[in-house]
């Protein structure tokens, strides 16, 4: 819906998407469309665009996707792209006969004031476990980003300020953590600082350390003091980005490793 800086880094080839956002009309063959969202405390809330696209050639994220299946997956009687993109309460019936317990009468309870609880059942302390209570598994290795700590290594920590929503930046202060009007920092604990031989405002460089061959940098950054455990440093993304290795990623479930970059520090 809005093109930001980390749309154009990217590898040999990239797909930009321009699509409809949530404010603008969208038109199918039944006609108007509404899409659902969900907020931070669990509620299920409606949304009709009302802008008039920005564009006649614009299309919704739904004909996107369907399109794109469409065009490269087998077929398959049991799902049908078109009728889907022609009306979203088609798709949102469907959610609701697989979940029942959260979204029956989905399309009926959408736009309730205040939208509709789905239910949270770890806040209300549900366990559907066989014993009904919490069940806690133990990881094999310390270490589950598949890299062990070493000399010079820290782990890096990629995050984002409360100015910034994923990686579209409205500003440049973070007041959740006290930086105001800049984000090329790197938090880093004070003992660190110290036994780095570092100092507070110095500009240093962040080098990948995961032994694959590849050179990745970014820099330059600003020594901030900032409390986060021993070997451990934090930096915004995107801008840290360039830093993650493809193979950097969990053992088990694949999930990138953006909060366990190994990196050393170049003064």
């Amino acid at each position: 819906t809005k093109l930001n800086h980390s749309h154009l880094l990217n590898g040999e080839v990239a797909y930009l998407l321009p699509c409809l956002g949530r404010s603008e009309q969208d038109m199918q063959e039944s006609g108007p469309q509404a899409v659902t969202m969900e907020d931070t405390f669990s509620h299920i809330h409606g949304s009709i665009g009302r802008r008039t696209p920005a564009s006649e050639h614009l299309k919704s994220e739904i004909a996107i996707v369907a399109g794109l299946a469409k065009a490269t997956l087998p077929r398959n009687p049991k799902v049908d792209w078109d009728a889907w993109t022609a009306d979203y309460c088609r798709i949102r019936d469907l959610i609701a006969e697989t979940y029942p317990e959260e979204f029956s009468d989905f399309n009926d309870r959408m736009f309730t004031p205040g939208g509709f609880y789905r239910g949270n059942a770890a806040r209300e302390r549900i366990w559907k476990t066989e014993s009904g209570k919490a069940a806690f598994t133990t990881p094999s290795d310390m270490a589950s980003t598949g890299f062990q700590d070493a000399p010079g290594r820290y782990r890096l920590i990629t995050m984002r300020s409360n100015d910034q929503f994923n990686t579209t930046v409205y500003g440049s202060s973070d007041r959740l953590r006290g930086i105001e009007g800049e984000r090329d920092v790197l938090l880093i604990n004070h003992d660190d600082i110290v036994r780095a031989g570092l100092t507070q405002g110095q500009l240093v460089s962040l080098v990948s350390d995961a032994d694959d061959g590849v050179e990745r940098r970014v820099g330059p950054l600003k020594i901030t003091p900032f409390s986060l455990p021993d070997g451990c440093l934090g930096a915004y993304y995107p801008e840290a980005n360039p830093l993650v290795a493809l193979a950097n990623h969990d053992t088990k479930s694949k999930t990138p490793g953006y909060k366990s970059v190994p990196v050393k520090i170049v003064a």
